[in-house]
């Protein structure tokens, strides 16, 4: 196996989101499903911004969240999503690339918009995302990079692109790619709402394709149609290698090679905004997987960097990564 290049690649939906606050009134009044993703058309997205509180405008889309997580714990990584030719794309390429991910997908030249996520987050932190994916969903074989799959120690799979029949040839072939240069392929199950869409493809995928599976509980439960979380774990225990399934502020329950270890959340003085959270914990797992750390200490990164991004507005780390796995007494090394 040649030297790695990267890290970690993530594939996933290029999104610029858009952040503001709200009351329960606001999401009952938009129809809005609290603490749910809901996919929306381009005309829904413009009437919605228009209905929302002045909000922030940030980069985002899961992957993309997490490879920057990554990027923020020195380690290194790279991109692959595709954005379309405009303004949004173009403040989506700078801002990842500027996080220190190597991002160089080639834009949608004719079609829809850059993708957008209207994120409406109410006081207890729960975060109703409507998400118009434009752009995004126009992503296929052509857009994988061989290359950097390859030069890559872990290709990290978003469920939110798990849509078309196109991205699904997209991640088989990307895992295959992984696969032949002895490299690890990872999913995000990402949403009960993905699960719900497209449960047999993503047990199949999960089979065949993936070593490390990431989750949360409502995601597990769904994805194996039962409500008892011990006889889910039994499930994907039997399917896959590596298993993280994060449980709020119960923390998280990881499985390697059919043998469980418990990881507490770390203590938030306040939580502000729960998007994210998912997003940050694999960025701390993927980044202690790719440089063969234990398997707690990957579940305390992940941690780490799930409570450093719910303390604040945004799905991006505000301060370095490393510098609190530092504090923690976890040495990342020259990563």
């Amino acid at each position: 196996m040649s030297q790695a290049l990267y890290d970690v690649i993530g594939v996933g939906n290029a999104i610029v989101d858009v952040i503001a606050s709200c009351d329960d009134a606001f999401l009952a009044s938009q129809s809005i499903e609290k603490g749910a993703m809901t996919l929306i058309d381009e005309a829904r997205a413009e009437q919605l911004y228009g209905a929302m509180a002045p909000g922030q405008e940030i980069s985002g889309g899961s992957a993309a969240n997490t490879l920057a997580g990554i990027a923020s714990f020195g380690a290194k990584g790279a991109y692959i999503g595709k954005v379309a030719k405009d303004e949004l794309g173009e403040i989506f390429r700078h801002d990842l690339n500027a996080a220190g991910v190597d991002y160089k997908t080639a834009p949608l030249a004719e079609g829809p918009l850059t993708a957008r996520c209207l994120i409406n987050v109410t006081p207890d932190a729960q975060r109703s995302m409507s998400t118009f994916l434009g752009a995004s969903v126009f992503f296929s074989e052509e857009d994988i990079d061989a290359e950097k799959i390859a030069a890559s120690r872990i290709t990290y799979l978003e469920g939110y692109l798990f849509d078309r029949d196109e991205a699904k040839a997209a991640f088989v072939r990307a895992s295959e790619i992984a696969r032949a240069a002895n490299r690890l392929t990872s999913l995000t199950l990402s949403d009960s709402f993905c699960v719900d869409r497209h449960r047999a493809a993503f047990r199949q995928l999960v089979r065949n394709h993936i070593d490390i599976l990431f989750a949360n509980e409502a995601e597990l439960l769904s994805l194996y149609e039962t409500d008892n979380f011990d006889e889910a774990l039994t499930a994907v225990t039997a399917e896959t290698r590596i298993a993280a399934i994060t449980r709020s502020e119960k923390g998280a329950v990881l499985i390697r090679d059919g043998q469980t270890t418990a990881i507490a959340a770390e203590p938030v003085s306040k939580v502000v905004d729960t998007t994210g959270a998912g997003d940050l914990f694999a960025a701390g797992m993927l980044t202690g997987l790719a440089k063969g750390l234990d398997l707690e200490v990957c579940g305390r990164l992940g941690a780490i960097a799930a409570a450093e991004i719910i303390s604040h507005i945004g799905a991006r780390p505000n301060v370095s990564l490393k510098g609190l796995a530092g504090k923690a007494g976890i040495s990342l090394g020259g990563a």
